[in-house]
């Protein structure tokens, strides 16, 4: 995210003119977009004008408006952030107090204000300003006939392609169609690799597949056949992954991959990883040292208890302010309290996981028993 100009005081009012730059940054920006926030932005709408002849004739027309944020929605394949509200800004198109819906694409500015800036929203202005925290990962996740093509950024992970290929069985009557069939499917995975994966915006590409399938080999053949100059050149950062299938749910072992972790290690992503793989190992090892839910979670901070606080960003984007509040003012306490705060992306695999346990964890300093008898 490009910020261009910003004029804030910390737990005060201010604004912030940014540029999203990739997908990430609007994901960071649908985060820090609340309702009641105030959003500037050029955009086109039609209007209507009469002629001459007295006949009304419809035109688009580019104008400046700025929005009371009541709805905000991010279109994740589009890659497009939609905010509908009423206009704030006079001009002789739109009234003041008509509704109007901002899109919000790549490389387009806008200008957000705030009445207030908690710390959350300042520390989602920090990473979407901060280039070395960009973590984009390819990974092709395949097993025989079904391959996904994922792209794994900061906060985002993308699905770039689906490939399915029917193929028949090795043994048996249809065993000259199996390779014939094979081939096929490479050739398409193939295609969709060259056309998805840009070695100048990712770090590797990971081939992860239950044994890897011969794609790999395939692969390099085929790029050095036809001189394909991108896999050529960046043959050392393909890597091989082994993983139990090529579904989404797998993209969690390749994230914990020891090669991969060490790639990844100083991103937000592979944080996330980490910290809900140690939870998952305490909640077996020594229950009484993990919880989540939103009671027993507030019930262990009563107690100074959290060591390490997990919540995924869906919670911090409740319409109601003081539920909001009360996540904010949660991660500030925690840490407040030499504990570790962890807030995931509900758009990446880990994030998805923590969801499914009611979005809010914690990794506690001391056993904690009770909690059992405290229902949910």
């Amino acid at each position: 995210m490009k910020i261009v100009h910003r004029d804030l005081i910390p737990d005060g009012p201010g604004s912030v003119k940014m540029v999203p730059e990739e997908a990430d940054d609007l994901w960071l920006a649908y985060n820090l977009i609340a309702q009641g926030d105030k959003v500037m932005a050029v955009t086109v709408r039609k209007v209507l004008r009469e002629t001459a002849s007295g006949a009304r004739d419809a035109e688009r027309v580019k104008l400046k408006l700025e929005i009371s944020v009541e709805v905000v929605e991010y279109d994740k394949e589009g890659s497009v952030l939609r905010m509908r509200g009423k206009n704030i800004l006079e001009n002789e198109h739109v009234k003041i107090g008509q509704f109007h819906t901002l899109e919000i694409d790549l490389h387009r500015p806008f200008v957000l204000r705030k009445a207030l800036w908690d710390s959350l929203a300042l520390d989602i202005l920090h990473q979407a300003s901060d280039p070395t925290a960009s973590a984009d990962l390819a990974v092709v996740l395949m097993q025989e006939g079904l391959a996904h093509i994922f792209l794994v950024g900061r906060s985002v992970t993308i699905t770039r392609s689906r490939i399915e290929t029917s193929i028949p069985r090795k043994h048996g009557p249809a065993v000259a169609g199996y390779e014939a069939a094979l081939n096929k499917f490479f050739e398409n995975v193939l295609q969709a690799f060259l056309k998805h994966i840009d070695f100048n915006i990712v770090r590797c590409a990971v081939i992860a597949s239950p044994g890897f399938t011969k794609f790999h080999r395939h692969l390099l053949l085929e790029a050095e056949r036809r001189e394909l100059r991108p896999i050529i050149e960046n043959k050392s950062r393909i890597i091989l992954v082994h993983t139990s299938s090529g579904y989404k749910h797998s993209l969690r072992e390749v994230l914990d991959a020891p090669n991969i972790m060490n790639m990844i290690k100083d991103t937000k992503a592979a944080e996330e990883v980490r910290a809900l793989k140690e939870f998952f190992n305490m909640l077996s090892n020594d229950p009484a040292r993990a919880c989540y839910g939103p009671k027993h979670v507030e019930v262990a901070h009563e107690q100074m208890a959290v060591q390490t606080l997990l919540i995924t960003d869906d919670l911090f984007r409740s319409s109601d302010v003081a539920t909001r509040k009360k996540y904010v003012n949660l991660v500030e306490s925690v840490k407040d309290m030499g504990g570790t705060a962890y807030v995931f992306s509900s758009m990446h695999v880990s994030g998805e996981q923590l969801g499914q346990l009611t979005g809010i964890a914690a990794i506690l300093r001391f056993p904690l028993p009770e909690l059992e008898d405290i229902e949910m």
